[in-house]
């Protein structure tokens, strides 16, 4: 049955995107060839240290959007992903000069290793800017001691990278720092929670896997509830699987990327969080600015990070979540000729940038499209336009405009395409990450 049900889903899906093709084309082809009559007139970019930049997650709209901002200050931009994403539509952008792909590293690790290495060594690399996937922000720290001695590697040590990405130890250590964080308990066995005393705590709790997952992190259902014996003996909690039970504070949630060097920020951007994480839309919040400063400070870090915080009524932030990695966040630097320069450059005790005061809110078209058809009412459909006609769509430039065209119907495609081949099923279309969300996907 549920073939059947996965069979219908992909076929109709593939049925709306053929659909759409027509249109995509048309307008593509025309950005092609105004880009094409406008060539010759276009200002050549000299760059006064022209570098050779390696950047890994090559399917997710966050890696175009750094090789198109290196690429416009005149660098020169490496893509690789792994071979399962070998059809990624970014390497069909101006702003890649190469596109390879390696062995995904929790498959085979040594080969994924090797695979960046022979890159850095046959393209000169000067530095690596890994654009991680929750499952491969671990790996690239552990390759970082491999590819240094021929070239930088804009990463956090592994030690930092496990601290960072455990949401038990975050707190732990915003904790350490003098910083606000929720309550968290390490969960390794379903009784820890099962003997926990809530009506002495007076708090409700979420449930996290401290492994990535994204179908459970979704997963929103807050503890305790009458009868939950069973919806916990159900989740996978074990001594080799570890979760967290973080405090849930209520408020408004904000995500942030913040790009640091030696302690100091350079790059950062804030926004109120969206379902999904598909709508990007600068705040200025100087109490989360604070925090994010005081901790990377604190701990002279160097890298990407990434929070979703809780700022409550009072004021106070709480971080709920650390990535070490590149947060989708970074595509409202769009139209910031200064990027490049906050990844490359020491501070020299400039200012840190934020997104332009120009720059608008982001989002994913397709996506859009899809929640066009949830649409009841007026207040809704005005809405949902004046959220498309204020900002802009991630994917879509006029001056690149291929990757518009090939994540939508070449790389989710094929990506559908296979799935139907082997009848497999998945949750969602992720056009942002550049991926099909499956059960214990990646």
């Amino acid at each position: 049955m549920n073939s059947i049900i996965s069979l219908f889903q992909t076929l109709g899906t593939l049925l709306l995107l053929s659909l759409i093709l027509p249109i995509n084309l048309i307008i593509v082809l025309i950005f092609l060839i105004i880009n094409f009559i406008t060539l010759p007139f276009q200002k050549k970019i000299i760059c006064e240290n022209p570098k050779n930049i390696l950047l890994t997650g090559g399917k997710m709209t966050k890696s175009l959007q750094l090789a198109r901002s290196f690429h416009r200050a005149g660098h020169k931009v490496f893509m690789v992903e792994t071979h399962k994403y070998w059809l990624s539509g970014h390497q069909f952008s101006n702003a890649v000069t190469k596109f390879f792909t390696v062995p995904a590293p929790e498959k085979d690790a040594n080969g994924y290793f090797q695979g960046l290495l022979n890159i850095v060594k046959s393209e000169n690399i000067d530095i690596v800017i890994p654009v991680s996937s929750p499952v491969a922000s671990y790996y690239d720290s552990l390759v970082k001691p491999i590819l240094s001695p021929h070239c930088e590697v804009f990463h956090f040590d592994a030690e930092m990278t496990k601290i960072l990405d455990d949401k038990f130890s975050l707190c732990d250590q915003a904790r350490n720092l003098g910083l606000t964080a929720p309550k968290a308990f390490l969960i390794t066995s379903p009784e820890q929670i099962l003997n926990f005393d809530f009506t002495k705590d007076h708090s409700r709790y979420l449930l996290k896997s401290i492994k990535y997952d994204s179908v459970t992190r979704l997963d929103m259902t807050k503890l305790p509830f009458e009868g939950m014996g069973n919806y916990i003996k159900n989740l996978p909690i074990s001594a080799e699987r570890h979760w967290v039970m973080q405090e849930f504070v209520t408020g408004q949630e904000y995500c942030t990327h913040s790009t640091v060097r030696n302690g100091e920020i350079r790059l950062h951007c804030c926004s109120k969080s969206s379902p999904f994480q598909i709508n990007y839309e600068q705040i200025d919040n100087p109490e989360i600015f604070q925090w994010v400063q005081h901790f990377v400070k604190s701990l002279n870090l160097t890298g990407q990070i990434s929070f979703d915080f809780i700022q409550t009524k009072d004021g106070k932030v709480y971080p709920i979540e650390c990535n070490p990695r590149t947060h989708t966040a970074i595509t409202m630097f769009y139209n910031h000729p200064g990027l490049a320069d906050a990844y490359l450059k020491a501070s020299e005790n400039q200012p840190h940038i934020e997104p332009l005061a120009t720059s608008k809110p982001t989002y994913w078209l397709y996506h859009e499209l899809w929640r066009f058809t949830g649409i009841r009412s007026l207040a809704q459909l005005k809405s949902w336009l004046n959220k498309i006609t204020a900002g802009t769509d991630a994917i879509f430039q006029g001056d690149d405009p291929l990757p518009f065209l090939m994540v939508h119907h070449w790389q989710i495609t094929l990506l559908l395409l296979q799935n139907l081949l082997k009848l497999k099923s998945w949750v969602k279309i992720d056009f942002n990450i550049g991926k099909l969300v499956e059960i214990g996907g990646d």
